[in-house]
């Protein structure tokens, strides 16, 4: 397959560096791409072209702004296939997850494009007759964006078109392992009218470009969404500039199956939340809490239904689960499993997959762990992978007491026919998002996401919620002359 170059696009021209590294296939090894690494002097002139922009594009009608993104949504469609191939190369998710998510970030750029005709304040009732009181919004100002390599379609995506269409211009640093796939949105907006410095991308190591928009002094806004040891950095030092911050960080979701639970679709979903994108996602399900008397079934049933998992190349047909990232993401898993090893029992999965065709990936057999103790590493703190863990629980009160044990409060699950018990979970589950009988991934473009906690950290994102974070809100007291 032939090599694209990615390139940093800053005042509406694409820039070639003098450094330069591979972008690989962790499915194969493949080169992909070749990436031009950006400087902090690249993130200034983004920067600096950004403010250049910024009051033309204000200025601009919200629906003139929201038309742009309509054409490149357009486009990001009708390229779907294509660009949905692009993902599986860079980092290695099957082509039907690929171009699921293709399809989907397009309907996140048409969804904002149809913002444009929201209200944009409210109208209020003033003690004084003769005053009109109202809110307006207005944009943020330069909104640095920073996304990861997991869903390197629909993140960008969600960020990027909010921050456009309520007027910001902004800066953006898409993860090194899937570049590719995130200037390709970068390169539809562009062709779809996007005024140069609107929208720069900077391409480069988070320690170095990552690192340089967080400290900016002339960026107003970062939204970040990676790993909580990350974003609370982000979060240090944007403060030391006063920046607006949005964080989406970790996750170690549980799911409870009570004993009236549809057994073999409370399975399939765990397996579907637990092993899709090789469990590469904040909202996979990590912990599962089943009823005593299904406990046996349900683990005999997610265990053989894991072992049976078609592992291979994400472009082959068939293919249920492709390869982690690349060879240091799949390492850190591997020594987390054998870890928890030494504390409960792994029933399938866990290894390295070294036989042919698996030679040249990052693949690893799905795993499944029982017997953990309540307050061991994997049952506390995230694994990065496809692995999950089972444990009987006797009641309710004890199943949803273990599922808010974590630092980490972003999706949560409960399988059950009784309405009474659905209900309480949903009251009491700490978590950003709550599920009743569905997987814990999964989030529709309209409405908010986000988790509380360690999960996330500033306004949620998604749908109407967006409008918090990529505006200001300006009250106004409007009185006649004289």
């Amino acid at each position: 397959m032939t090599t694209a170059t990615g390139r940093n696009f800053i005042r509406g021209q694409w820039l070639n560096t003098d450094e330069v590294a591979n972008d690989t296939d962790p499915g194969n090894g493949d080169v992909v791409g070749v990436l031009a690494r950006a400087t902090s002097d690249h993130v200034d002139e983004a920067v600096e072209a950004a403010h250049s922009a910024s009051q033309e594009w204000a200025d601009l009608p919200a629906s003139a702004r929201g038309a742009i993104l309509r054409r490149a949504a357009d486009e990001l469609e009708s390229d779907a296939d294509e660009w949905g191939r692009l993902m599986t190369r860079e980092m290695g998710k099957p082509f039907p997850e690929s171009r699921v998510e293709c399809v989907r970030a397009a309907a996140i750029l048409r969804f904002f494009a149809g913002e444009g005709h929201r209200p944009y304040g409210e109208h209020y009732a003033s003690d004084a007759p003769q005053t009109w009181l109202f809110t307006r919004r207005h944009p943020v100002g330069v909104v640095g964006i920073i996304t990861p390599w997991n869903f390197p379609a629909a993140i960008p995506a969600w960020k990027l078109a909010p921050a456009l269409l309520f007027g910001n211009t902004v800066v953006f640093k898409a993860a090194d392992d899937a570049v590719l796939t995130g200037l390709r949105i970068v390169e539809a907006l562009d062709r779809a009218g996007l005024p140069p410095g609107v929208l720069n991308a900077v391409v480069g190591r988070g320690s170095v470009v990552g690192a340089a928009i967080a400290d900016h002094p002339a960026i107003d806004a970062i939204s970040f969404t990676g790993s909580t040891e990350t974003g609370r950095g982000i979060l240090e030092t944007a403060s030391r500039t006063a920046k607006r911050v949005q964080l989406e960080m970790g996750g170690h979701n549980p799911v409870i199956v009570r004993s009236d639970a549809a057994l073999d679709a409370a399975v399939a979903a765990v397996a579907l939340g637990a092993f899709a994108s090789a469990g590469q996602k904040c909202t996979a399900t990590r912990r599962v809490y089943v009823a005593r008397d299904l406990y046996d079934d349900f683990t005999e049933k997610l265990v053989a239904k894991a072992t049976n998992m078609r592992v291979g190349y994400g472009l082959d047909e068939g293919v249920e689960m492709g390869p982690l990232v690349n060879d240091v993401q799949l390492q850190g898993v591997l020594e987390a499993l054998e870890r928890a090893e030494k504390e409960g029992q792994l029933r399938c999965g866990g290894k390295r997959l070294v036989d042919e065709p698996y030679e040249r990936g990052s693949y690893m057999g799905p795993a499944v762990f029982t017997d953990l103790p309540h307050d061991a590493e994997f049952a506390c703190e995230e694994v990065f992978g496809p692995n999950v863990a089972v444990w009987p629980v006797d009641h309710d009160d004890e199943a949803i007491e273990l599922a808010n044990s974590t630092k980490y409060d972003l999706s949560a699950a409960i399988f059950t026919r009784d309405l009474d018990a659905a209900k309480s979970f949903v009251e009491r589950i700490r978590a950003g998002i709550v599920h009743v009988n569905s997987q814990t991934a999964g989030a529709e473009v309209h409405v908010p996401f986000g988790g509380l906690a360690g999960s996330g950290y500033g306004p949620h994102e998604q749908g109407r919620a967006a409008i918090e974070f990529y505006t200001t809100t300006k009250t106004v007291y409007l009185d006649p002359a004289g």
